[in-house]
């Protein structure tokens, strides 16, 4: 007997048939509305209101006071996973704690993201681990373990992973489609996903904007080929906010909306966010496509008892039994001082010349300089700071407020009108305001600027203003009292905003010269694309909601009160030792909705540290930015720097300690930072064998390599040992602390496939060259295995061991469609960065060697290519399958099949394609050619037969042109040919 009268309130019972009940009392409207992001009440049975999707990257966002950790790039700059854990832990215990106090907060959080940081201009690589899939992994998992919890039946928060799949670009992000070869699928962007699904603590996934092979990610049938294959837990799938609705308004891959939602639910999407809080237009959708029999009630029902046992896991039916129920955890001391331990693990000493530490001294004088000095910049997925460390406020706690110096390096300016100065008027009443966003919001981009403080006017009496460049000509200007001017939705200008920010930035202004007016300048405003015009009421860039157009605005003079490198030299000149802090607003040139366009630190603060090292040459750079720089005159020149990323509420007295000496500097480089634009391949290109991307395969010579970091103490590495044991590989070599005072070393293994005749150690530098193809695979030049970051102090031994699957030795074999471990010799290679290599070994792994294609058994797939040049892979139908087309109707894209085994012989090849152009192919030293028209749509396929003599082991190579679009060739054998 049960004292629950309903199955689904009974705790005895697994959560499943728990689920199973409450599903089957459900009327078909409450089971459609539970699909939206906004799940509302059924009273009836006393089941509450759902809200998916709580933003917790680095802490609570968007629902006003949390602590702020550091930014998600910057965690994994710490390479250190119980760290990470930890924090994880306590973000949880802050939802839980803000859950309590506002039932707006939801339990189910959308964190981490996962995405790989593949090419460095993407604008939210701040939002991302590292470029490499298994650190990336290793942090995902330990973050989501901590929002997770450790009861084995409840969790804490129930974890979504973001980006589901291979995204990288905010450019067309909507529309644009990665092209991602098989191998890189599943070596690098499956992978980021995997490890943490399989370690069991995540709740589910969101889909990216994107398309991956011409196919939209909300319809991908990789989440239920792979991801849901990894786990035998229901996950949750996500959509991302308005992405349904994208599938017709911006990608027109459907024609109506209730095919696009029936075939995302088909796919496996189980919660639909789109139209903010307004349920009844997905819902809507979803009983048309009933209606329609695009969908029957099974499929509402298995994405609802996924979401139901979600919200079963998490406690909902259980209070009483729920051990995270009664958490009160917000800015507890414990919170405050793990943010400072994540901030001080975060920081990367790029280069030390032995300038550092810098010791305080009572007659130490230091500089800090640079326009993120007296800066704690935020992102959009940060909470509202309740505590704030900048550089400035750290260094003058550690040195002594009479002992540091302070220049922030910005341009003063004053703007002159033929109706003279720019000003600011004293407002009427109270001045200030709450901070944009304390309150908390479900959508912050919904916030709007305020509308209490009067407009700006030209009189007698100017206002200067600070005046920042931070590249490409996007400026900010900002008042002596620290508030920006910025555009309302009245259109006014006013300077009402504490820092720029909101989903359409409304603080960044482009001064654009008037041809026939000398020194005349236009003021753009970026967010509205209107022009800046003064009248009588006041200055605006919008009337009557009609953008000011060019002709229409105010024509200017600016007037340099002060160049911010003369103020930063004066105070250089007077101290000891500079701090140069320069970096980047996260919301300003590289965010989500933009990409960054350079590496190159932005002119204006390039101009600054030149500066401070004129007038005086102990100066030290600190980049402090959510992305990597090409700084390479100032890593020649300057005696030392130091990367950290945006580190949250705690970031001055972390970098202040690790300054001082406090603590040894341990963090390592998630991502490579390259020299220059040049090394950098398109945006757009996700094939990162092809085109040399990541520490994996740039074999050019970086600024800093992937997982680069020092120390203050000095680490050695001996005694490498390493061992194949059956299934694993095992490798553990001895640390040693050689310096005089205690710190963290982060040791690194790496395996790469030894090439023919090579056992000793790697060449100089970052590894190998590669052959040409008549080499059979373009392998990583390395790859990392492990990695652990150790605390050692003076004088310490650690003898580092791990413990790895053979797998890891292995690539996905496009000849036979599976991972492939190929017999043979490995390299192990031991080091404190993926360049910084102490030791090799070498192991030998047994086996069959896989062998050539068998091209009369199998066929192949077009996209299952060793190289390729000038090709896009695109969607065989709107519902599974790939194909092979030129990236550029003119161009001529050439594809290489290696080791195709003819067997006796064939008679010719078959080809399975849509559109109209041209294939060559040869192979053996025989060739030949089709040329064909175009018949049906993209997704019409016929077979072509091309006569072709072919026989053993051959290389094949085939060439397309046109729109043609090759799904797959097969042979034609002397039977079939009769």
């Amino acid at each position: 007997m049960t004292d629950h009268p309903l199955p689904f309130r009974d705790p005895q019972l697994s959560f499943s048939l728990r689920a199973d009940d409450l599903l089957g009392r459900l009327t078909l409207d409450e089971r459609i509305a539970m699909l939206h992001q906004f799940a509302p009440a059924v009273e009836r049975l006393g089941v509450g209101p759902f809200r998916t999707g709580q933003e917790a990257l680095h802490g609570v966002a968007w629902m006003g006071p949390a602590t702020v950790f550091p930014q998600a790039v910057g965690l994994g700059a710490t390479w250190n996973d119980d760290l990470v854990r930890r924090v994880g832990e306590a973000v949880g215990d802050e939802v839980r704690t803000k859950r309590a106090q506002d039932d707006r907060v939801g339990l189910n959080v959308w964190a981490p993201t996962v995405n790989l940081l593949r090419h460095p201009l993407w604008g939210r690589g701040e939002e991302g681990y590292s470029e490499d899939p298994a650190l990336t992994s290793a942090i995902a998992v330990a973050y989501t373990r901590g929002l997770r919890g450790d009861d084995p039946h409840y969790w804490r928060t129930a974890p979504v992973l973001k980006h589901w799949l291979a995204h990288n670009n905010e450019t067309d992000r909507d529309t644009a489609s990665s092209s991602v070869r098989p191998r890189v699928l599943h070596e690098y962007d499956l992978r980021a996903f995997r490890d943490a699904v399989r370690a069991g603590a995540v709740a589910g996934v969101m889909p990216a904007y994107n398309l991956v092979n011409g196919r939209p990610n909300h319809v991908s049938p990789l989440l239920e080929q792979h991801l849901r294959s990894w786990t035998d837990q229901p996950l949750v799938v996500c959509s991302d906010a308005g992405a349904p609705s994208n599938l017709v308004d911006s990608e027109h891959y459907f024609d109506t909306h209730e095919e696009a939602t029936a075939a995302s639910l088909k796919a496996g999407v189980d919660s639909f966010t789109d139209h903010g809080t307004d349920s009844t237009v997905m819902t809507g959708r979803i009983r048309d496509a009933l209606a329609k029999g695009l969908i029957d009630e099974g499929d509402i029902d298995t994405a609802v008892h996924r979401l139901l046992s979600m919200r079963f896991a998490l406690g909902e039916f259980d209070p009483e039994l729920d051990p995270y129920a009664g958490v009160d955890a917000l800015d507890t001391e414990e919170h405050r001082a793990l943010a400072l331990e994540a901030a001080e693990q975060a920081v990367v000493l790029l280069k030390n010349d032995g300038l550092l530490p810098l010791e305080p001294k009572r007659d130490r004088t230091v500089a800090v300089v640079g326009l993120l000095g007296d800066a704690c910049k935020l992102d959009w997925y940060s909470g509202t700071l309740m505590h704030r460390s900048t550089p400035l406020d750290g260094i003058r706690e550690r040195y002594g407020a009479d002992n540091v110096l302070y220049a922030e390096g910005v341009d003063r300016v004053r703007l002159k009108s033929s109706d003279g100065w720019l000003r600011v008027p004293e407002a009427e009443g109270p001045a200030g305001g709450e901070t944009r966003g304390a309150e908390g919001a479900l959508d912050p981009a919904l916030l709007a600027g305020r509308t209490d403080l009067p407009p700006l006017t030209c009189g007698e009496e100017a206002t200067e203003l600070a005046l920042v460049d931070w590249g490409d000509g996007v400026l900010t200007l900002r008042t002596d009292e620290g508030l920006y001017l910025s555009v309302a939705d009245d259109g006014y200008v006013r300077a009402s905003a504490d820092e720029p920010g909101g989903w359409v930035v409304q603080e960044t202004f482009r001064l654009e010269a008037v041809e026939g007016h000398d020194g005349g300048h236009r003021l753009l405003h970026i967010g509205t694309g209107g022009y800046v015009s003064v009248a009588t009421d006041g200055a605006k860039v919008a009337e009557s909601g009609e953008r000011i157009p060019g002709d229409g605005a105010t024509v200017f003079e600016v007037e340099t009160v002060e160049h911010g490198a003369d103020a930063v030299a004066r105070a250089a000149a007077a101290a000891d030792t500079v701090i140069v802090v320069a970096g980047n607003d996260p919301h300003i040139n590289g965010r989500e909705t933009e990409d960054r366009t350079t590496l190159a630190l932005p002119a204006q603060q390039d101009r600054l540290w030149r500066a401070a090292h004129a007038a005086n040459p102990r100066t030290v750079l600190v980049l402090a930015s959510a992305y990597p720089y090409a700084v390479v005159d100032a890593a020649e020149t300057l005696p030392a720097l130091l990367w950290t990323a945006h580190g949250g509420q705690a970031a001055g007295t972390a970098l202040a300690r690790v300054l001082a000496g406090d603590v040894s500097p341990a963090g390592r480089l998630p991502q490579t930072w390259y020299a220059g634009d040049d090394d950098l391949p398109g945006l757009f290109d996700y094939d990162i064998i092809g085109s040399r991307q990541t520490y994996l395969y740039f074999d050019g010579s970086p600024l800093y390599p992937f997982g680069h970091g020092l120390a203050y103490a000095d680490f050695t590495h001996t005694a490498l040992r390493a061992e194949v044991d059956g299934e694993r590989l095992r490798a553990s070599w001895t640390v040693t602390n050689e310096g005089g005072t205690a710190g963290d070393e982060v040791p690194q293994l790496y395996v790469r496939a030894a090439r023919p005749g090579e056992t000793g150690p790697p060449p100089e530098g970052l590894g190998r060259r590669l052959g040409g193809l008549g080499e059979p695979l373009d392998l990583p030049l390395r790859k990392l295995v492990g990695h652990r970051r150790v605390h050692l102090s003076a004088g310490a031994v650690e003898r580092v061991e791990f413990d790895v699957s053979v797998e890891e030795l292995g690539h996905w074999s496009v000849a036979h469609g599976r991972w492939t471990v190929e017999p043979g010799a490995y390299e192990v290679l031991a080091g404190a960065s993926s360049a910084d290599i102490r030791l090799t070994a070498t192991v030998l792994v047994d086996g069959e060697a896989q062998g050539p294609r068998r091209l009369v058994t199998r066929g192949l797939e077009a996209a299952d290519f060793d190289r390729q040049r000038g090709t896009e892979i695109v969607d065989r139908t709107r519902t599974e399958g790939d194909a092979v087309t030129p990236a550029s109707a003119d161009s001529e894209a050439q594809l290489v099949y290696r080791a195709c085994d003819f067997g006796a012989g064939v008679d010719g090849l078959r080809f399975l394609v849509s559109g109209e152009g041209s294939i060559t192919v040869s192979a053996g030293g025989h060739s030949t050619g089709i040329t064909f028209p175009g018949t049906g749509g993209r997704h019409d396929y016929r077979v072509l037969d091309a006569a072709l003599g072919l026989s053993g082991v051959q290389d094949l190579r085939v060439g397309l042109k046109g729109s043609v679009r090759l799904a797959r060739i097969d042979v034609v054998t002397g039977k079939e040919s009769e």
